[in-house]
């Protein structure tokens, strides 16, 4: 028996899985694909590829409201930006959506 050790994505997907999320909205772009790898592999949680970002968010406040809890993945810049209006309506509602966002690795220079 392999002892494998999760990356962080794998294990907030299969965690939320656990949570009784089947379903994932969202948009593929190049800074997420580790989530959304992860969310592809996950048993039991399928993708509901959204047009956009917004109506990403949308379809999740929905599922939140019909389930109880929704995940929302989007990309860095204007993927997560077209979400916020959606995410922030849901958030006024204290509907529980988790939203992951995807971003470009940052180097930081030693002084």
């Amino acid at each position: 028996m392999t002892n494998i050790i999760p990356t962080v994505a794998e294990y907030l997907v299969r965690r939320i899985a656990q949570l009784g999320v089947t379903h994932a909205f969202g948009v593929p772009g190049d800074y997420s694909f580790p989530i959304d790898n992860a969310i592809e592999f996950c048993p039991g949680l399928d993708w509901v590829l959204c047009a956009n970002e917004l109506n990403a968010a949308y379809a999740a406040d929905g599922y939140a409201r019909k389930r109880g809890i929704a995940l929302l993945t989007t990309t860095y810049g204007v993927g997560e930006l077209s979400a916020l209006n959606g995410v922030m309506g849901s958030r006024a509602h204290r509907l529980p959506i988790f939203s992951s966002s995807g971003r470009p690795q940052s180097t930081h220079s030693k002084i």
